[in-house]
């Protein structure tokens, strides 16, 4: 039901008057919108990339995600030189994006044994690869070892068991202690990682015990500490004050703070800019830690959410109590709305800001399968093209095939030319793996 004149509350009022300038400014940097009104990524008009690939697709700007990746390495090198920015795979594991990063300068940072073959299929040098997990099996453990993996975060004592069992004799793995730091994250508790009794990690006594463990093995090199408090964390003190914990551990060659930074998905949140978390980290890099020692930063979400958006067609308008716009995606392509509560927004690609208030819901057998509550979308009509921005981050990680979804393709835009990176699944994806 549209909601007229003084009937409205304020925060709907709000978001009726949302303008085009506003909307755009959630879509990758660089988008604009063009002569007619529609909204143009990385030189592309987003119905003609809808037409070419089909909905949904994710769209990413290339030239916004090579952008952040030198951003990154501008801000931290400019104030700590020795410093490593190693791109959290596991936001984005695509091997077009992984590759990106890699001709970027970065390192990767992966968490298993699917992510170590998509880092070496984008051609990312094994020895700036680090391999995290806290439930490494002996293979993923056999492959880093095979491969020349740079690191291997030690998570737990089996780690150091299984990689004295499989590190050949005379050779020497280099390892980083992931030590829990004790900082209550102000996040959704699923993305909490820094707090005591986390699953990632040690306390600080039984990583001290690690660091003992590990320096007397044969198999082993130590060559450092590593820590993370959480993702999304707008907080930029909770993130510097990991740092403490594990300078109090000793004097190594590397320490790795983590990553965390959050990200802005809607028009009210204000998350600190990378200059200023730059600085938070490394002020207290430079107050805690030794001068000469190597520091690395594991981005993810702060590195790719913004690049990209998704594209929808609606395929359903219900008016009634609530006026519910139904697209042909959903929780198969976006579970962070139903896992975190994570809050998006939405526009029509033609008729960008303001409208009525709805509530843009997937096409899946679940109520939970809701993409945006409460956004203002200008005159929705069956077969608009809708557009959700900052779906950069866990999107494409998590996308699924729930009621036979197809999952979704990543198309890469750039100076107006649109490329296919990872294809739509086909019907024949849905029964290949059957065995009967």
């Amino acid at each position: 039901m549209t909601i007229h004149g003084d009937e409205r509350s304020g925060e709907e009022r709000k978001k009726a008057e949302t303008t085009a300038d506003e909307l755009v400014g959630l879509f990758p940097p660089g988008t604009r919108t063009d002569s007619d009104g529609t909204l143009v990524v990385g030189g592309c008009r987003l119905d003609d990339v809808a037409a070419q690939f089909g909905t949904p697709a994710i769209v990413v700007s290339e030239d916004a995600l090579r952008q952040r990746a030198r951003d990154y390495l501008g801000a931290f090198r400019s104030r700590w030189p020795r410093c490593d920015v190693a791109f959290a795979s596991k936001s984005f594991p695509c091997t077009a994006v992984q590759r990106v990063m890699v001709e970027e300068g970065l390192h990767l940072d992966v968490a298993g044994g699917g992510e170590i073959r998509t880092a070496l299929k984008a051609g990312a040098d094994p020895a700036r690869i680090l391999l995290h997990g806290n439930a490494k099996s002996d293979d993923e453990l056999g492959l880093a070892v095979k491969h020349g993996v740079g690191l291997v975060v030690v998570d737990n004592f089996d780690d150091i068991d299984r990689l004295e069992r499989i590190v050949p004799a005379g050779h020497q793995q280099p390892c980083l202690v992931r030590v829990i730091p004790g900082v209550e994250a102000a996040t959704h508790a699923s993305q909490a990682t820094g707090h005591a009794g986390s699953k990632f990690g040690l306390m600080p006594d039984d990583a001290r015990s690690a660091i003992a463990r590990i320096e007397r093995s044969a198999k082993m090199r130590l060559d450092g500490v590593h820590t993370h408090v959480g993702s999304q964390l707008l907080n930029i003190e909770q993130l510097a004050q990991a740092v403490e914990p594990i300078a109090k551990l000793g004097t190594f060659e590397v320490y790795d703070l983590g990553g965390g930074l959050g990200v802005r998905y809607t028009y009210d949140e204000h998350p600190p800019s990378l200059d200023e978390y730059a600085e938070a980290m490394v002020g207290q890099a430079k107050a805690l830690l030794p001068a000469g020692s190597r520091i690395i930063v594991e981005p993810g979400r702060s590195m790719v959410a913004n690049s990209a958006c998704t594209v929808y067609r609606v395929t359903t308008l219900k008016r009634g109590v609530v006026t519910h716009v139904a697209v042909d995606g959903g929780m198969g392509d976006n579970l962070e709305v139903s896992l975190t509560g994570q809050r998006f927004e939405a526009t029509i690609v033609d008729r960008v800001g303001g409208g009525e208030t709805v509530s843009v819901v997937g096409r899946h057998c679940e109520s939970g399968d809701q993409l945006v509550d409460g956004v203002a979308l200008r005159e929705p009509s069956i077969g608009d093209l809708l557009a959700v921005p900052v779906t950069g981050a866990y999107c494409y990680t998590m996308s699924n095939q729930y009621n036979g979804a197809r999952r979704v393709p990543v198309v890469f835009t750039r100076a107006g030319a649109a490329r296919l990176v990872v294809r739509r699944d086909t019907w024949d994806d849905l029964l290949m793996r059957d065995v009967d």
